[in-house]
């Protein structure tokens, strides 16, 4: 068997071969990462009262909130109702997120 770079069996091809398969990689992740940026996720609390639009950039591009829950004595309340609906939409967010990054990456963390 001929030995190649630095001894190694094969040569620079299996090298330029495994560069070729990061460089694809990064694109996919590249472009799974506009494509999520590009996402709106609902996120609801209190029975649906309180509706939480997510971007995938993590901004907010909406909210809407039922009369019903806007209580002047009680701004604790709605304030909690405001966070849980963040946070239902941000773990759906972070799901979708996973679940494309693993089909790229066949499920190996990378830092990204």
């Amino acid at each position: 068997m001929a030995k190649g770079f630095r001894g190694m069996p094969g040569g620079m091809g299996n090298m330029g071969n495994l560069m070729a398969q990061a460089q694809k990689m990064q694109r996919d992740i590249e472009a799974a990462q506009a494509e999520l940026k590009l996402m709106r996720i609902d996120g609801t609390s209190g029975g649906g009262q309180v509706k939480l639009t997510l971007g995938g950039d993590r901004l907010i591009y909406g909210l809407e909130i039922a009369k019903e829950v806007i209580d002047p004595e009680d701004p604790e309340m709605l304030a909690d109702l405001v966070i849980a609906a963040f946070n239902s939409a941000s773990s759906e967010l972070e799901r979708i997120s996973s679940e494309k990054l693993d089909k790229i990456t066949g499920g190996v963390k990378l830092p990204i």
